[in-house]
């Protein structure tokens, strides 16, 4: 990912130059907001199009970045701002936790990241305040951990979250966590040679429990947004097929985008490292795919 490409370059510079470059790094891929919940500051990054009318409601996406990355990380890979300038939305990139460690979002315990989800709900109410958000229009998306997020947002804040989006989902809640019966509207991106977070499940050196089978979890959804049982497959490109669960509840459809061949990546975003995340996919664009789907499912 450039964001990481460029913090790692730093290292590599002559030292009268490191200052500066650090300087300008900082400068371009800082926070510019921040929440304090539980004495605890938590950042956010926001992307407001220059052409937002604030007497408008505005579309806000909340996009969450993957474990150990930051805000400004997602705003790279996700490449969300070049969409909401075109489409006129606002786009905000929080971060997880820290706890003295990389950022995360706390999806793996029974709590399901109760904190997480209050610091959530509180950014969508202080950006509400700011700005002229329309609370038809707040969707959620993430990557890998932060994918993980957005499951359990729409678990948890179905009543404001319109839909969600998720690229290379890392879930390690059981389906049986989420009590949630309201159908929420869901598109995911998930390639098959994902060597973080396998196409068909099981265990790798991110986590000790199992990931779940990708196409049955998306099954498992569509029955939560009572879908026609059969989903319908259909190619989008040469190495991306799409399956769509049709007939649901309040319009509530079900998509997997699945990548023959794709990583643990973005699909059409900035580039994550080879070596460790698999095959950058370009035969689709994520992002761009998510912000159509999301266009057509307002909050009901």
């Amino acid at each position: 990912m450039r964001v990481l490409g460029a913090a790692l370059a730093i290292v590599a510079l002559p030292v009268i130059i490191v200052p500066i470059e650090a300087v300008s790094y900082y400068v371009r891929n800082r926070s510019n907001g921040s929440i304090v919940y539980s004495g605890e500051k938590r950042d956010y990054l926001i992307h407001v199009p220059a052409r937002h009318d604030r007497s408008k409601p505005a579309p806000l996406v909340i996009s969450m970045h993957g474990g150990g990355l930051w805000g400004a990380a997602q705003k790279e890979i996700s490449q969300w701002n070049a969409v909401a300038d075109r489409e006129g939305f606002i786009v905000v990139y929080p971060s997880g936790a820290r706890n003295n460690g990389p950022g995360a979002w706390q999806t793996a315990t029974g709590s399901g990241g109760t904190e997480d989800v209050t610091f959530i709900s509180s950014l969508i109410d202080e950006l509400s305040a700011e700005y002229n958000i329309d609370p038809a229009r707040i969707y959620a998306d993430g990557l890998s951990n932060g994918a993980g997020m957005a499951f359990v947002l729409s678990c948890t804040l179905s009543h404001r979250i319109a839909a969600v989006g998720m690229v290379a989902a890392a879930h390690l809640l059981p389906w049986s966590w989420c009590t949630d019966t309201r159908p929420v509207p869901m598109i995911a991106f998930h390639g098959t040679a994902d060597p973080v977070v396998p196409y068909t499940g099981g265990k790798t050196w991110v986590a000790a429990r199992a990931f779940p089978h990708v196409p049955m979890w998306t099954a498992n959804w569509a029955r939560r947004n009572r879908c026609a049982p059969e989903p319908v497959d259909s190619p989008v490109a040469a190495n991306v097929t799409r399956r769509a669960y049709e007939g649901c509840a309040n319009n509530a459809s079900v998509e997997l985008y699945t990548i023959r061949g794709g990583g643990h990546d973005w699909p059409g975003g900035g580039p994550l490292p080879a070596w460790l995340c698999g095959p950058v996919s370009r035969g689709i664009d994520a992002t761009s795919e998510m912000w159509a789907f999301f266009r057509e499912h307002p909050l009901r």
